[in-house]
């Protein structure tokens, strides 16, 4: 009788083995799913960024007569005060006529690819998209910006990164 209630009490091999078999089934479900959104995180932020980009470039145009920032001045003009003609804030603030902005806290650090972290913007107007090591290519004359990420970053969906 005593040899029986000690058998009673553990587990078989075989029970194990299906417990450590359904474990793995769920984790090969489970792994893939996870690391998936990660990728998808990093594309909604960098559709995010550009979309808050965009519409801080869209607004200063719209207060600064249809001008969209000098890209010597990118950054500038989008995080601090500026007047009508585009100057940017020289400590004065309202008082001394800067009325206009800022239309960004800071400028967004690029959320994805070989260029992740970086702020920095690449003149538009002069380089080609995807060169130089600035994370945003920006084009002054159309006020267009995108991601400075070659052709061949991309998406999950196989869609460029530089073409969001």
């Amino acid at each position: 009788m005593n040899s029986t209630l000690n058998r009673k009490r553990g587990f078989s091999l075989i029970e194990l083995v299906i417990v450590v078999v359904i474990i793995g089934i769920i984790g090969a479900i489970a792994i893939p799913r996870m690391s998936r959104g990660t990728a998808g995180a990093s594309e909604s932020a960098l559709k995010g960024d550009l979309a808050v980009l965009r519409n801080a470039i869209d607004l200063y145009a719209a207060e600064h007569n249809g001008s969209f920032p000098a890209f010597a001045t990118v950054s500038d003009q989008l995080t601090k005060l500026t007047k009508a003609d585009g100057s940017v804030d020289d400590g004065t603030g309202k008082a001394g006529g800067f009325i206009f902005g800022p239309y960004i806290r800071k400028i967004p650090p690029m959320p994805v690819g070989t260029k992740a972290g970086n702020a920095t913007f690449a003149d538009g107007d002069t380089v080609a998209e995807g060169t130089g090591a600035s994370g945003w290519w920006y084009k002054a004359t159309t006020g267009e910006i995108k991601a400075n990420l070659l052709a061949t970053e991309v998406a999950e969906d196989g869609t460029a990164f530089k073409d969001f």
